[in-house]
């Protein structure tokens, strides 16, 4: 995906729907600072926006907070509490990426993350998987992208001291994309 043209990679110019069903959006937290609970989140939506160029690409997603998944029911309706993400106030997290650049393997994907109604600036590092055609005539992408994000950042502070020093939840949050997009007809 060079600066001049995205032709080479076999992906085509137009709008490409995120394929929710054969995405992930996770993350990745240490807990008590000794081991690392991970989840995703269930309910995304996003757009894929071609141009002739990655400079004139553009990247959209919405998650729906209430979503989230860690594979623990009494973890994840606290993470769904006021003490988190407060669904009940902010129920998406939304990204809307303002710069794309890269080359047919590599690319970094910058834009606003907007949780619990802050946003900040994040860039993703990813991966080019490449394109293909399934059984049923779709053309499918895929990628995979990844960050780390402080959540005090975005109003996570929620913590609890630990009685051997160091606190139950760490801010750093690793959130990993891998996705796939379906060329829209």
């Amino acid at each position: 995906m060079s600066a001049t043209t995205i032709e080479s990679t076999g992906l085509a110019q137009g709008t490409w729907n995120l394929d929710a069903s054969h995405s992930t959006v996770g993350f990745t937290v240490r807990h008590a600072g000794i081991s690392k609970v991970r989840g995703q989140f269930t309910a995304i939506e996003g757009t894929l926006n071609l141009g002739e160029t990655l400079a004139d690409s553009s990247v959209t997603a919405t998650i729906q907070a209430a979503s989230f998944s860690s594979g623990d029911e009494n973890r994840d309706g606290h993470v769904r509490s006021a003490d988190f993400f407060d669904v009940e106030t902010f129920p998406t997290l939304t990204f809307a990426s303002s710069a794309v650049s890269g080359d047919e393997e590599d690319f970094e994907l910058t834009g606003e993350l907007t949780i619990r109604g802050i946003s900040k600036t994040v860039t993703f590092k990813g991966e080019f998987n490449g394109v293909a055609v399934d059984p049923f005539g779709a053309t499918r992408a895929g990628f995979e992208a990844k960050t780390v994000i402080s959540r005090k950042e975005f109003g996570l502070t929620w913590n609890a001291a630990l009685e051997a020093g160091g606190v139950l939840v760490s801010d750093k949050v690793t959130i990993t994309l891998d996705v796939a997009f379906v060329k829209a007809a």
